[in-house]
């Protein structure tokens, strides 16, 4: 027990030295030994638990999306209506992004410019079940007459993720001045009174 401990320990300090490294040098020019040097443990430790750099990245990728989709889950569970559940999910996105700058770093930037993350199916559809939870809540709102049923929930699904990868990303690369938590209130409000049936949408 105790060794299956140290390792998985071991692990978990070679992933998060990975999320530094990579946001501090970029993928590209980062090296295995760095990330070593940052876990503190030798160079072959690493290929003990990941065949190359790249395998690290889509590790990396696959744990901490399946943590973030078990996030968003249990956070909107707990409200109430789509149109709640839908400025949680963008409140929560954007807090998520704030206080982890460096993991955001390496989902938003870094994973676009790896050749084998691109191509990868599994990763796909875990970065899909992840946007799949807003074309949800949608369906869900408009079933309930929560939302105005004239929009695909397909559609809403990519416009509002697209929109908040494009606040994350300018807000990664601009030097991390203003409020993301600011941003996302004022960003939650507007999308989501647009989704909102017109007979009620412009006076709520």
């Amino acid at each position: 027990m105790q060794a299956r401990e140290q390792r998985n320990d071991k692990r978990a300090r070679i992933l998060d030295a990975a999320v530094k490294v990579f946001a501090e040098r970029g993928y590209f020019s980062s090296t295995v030994a760095e990330i070593a040097r940052a876990a503190g443990v030798a160079d072959g430790t690493i290929y003990l638990y990941f065949k190359s750099k790249d395998d690290l990245l889509l590790r990396l990728f696959d744990e901490k999306m399946t943590q973030l989709l078990a996030e968003a889950k249990a956070a909107l569970a707990e409200e109430r209506d789509a149109p709640s559940r839908l400025k949680r999910f963008i409140q929560l996105h954007f807090s998520l992004v704030e206080k982890n700058p460096d993991l955001a770093s390496v989902l938003v930037v870094e994973l676009r410019q790896s050749a084998q993350f691109l191509k990868s199916a599994d990763r796909q559809k875990l970065g899909a079940a992840y946007l799949d939870l807003i074309a949800q809540v949608v369906r869900e709102g408009q079933e309930k007459g929560e939302l105005a049923a004239t929009v695909s929930p397909g559609t809403a699904k990519r416009v509002i993720f697209g929109a908040l990868d494009e606040l994350a990303l300018g807000w990664l690369l601009s030097g991390r001045r203003a409020s993301l938590k600011k941003t996302g209130h004022e960003v939650a409000e507007w999308l989501v009174r647009g989704l909102k049936p017109h007979d009620t949408g412009g006076r709520q």
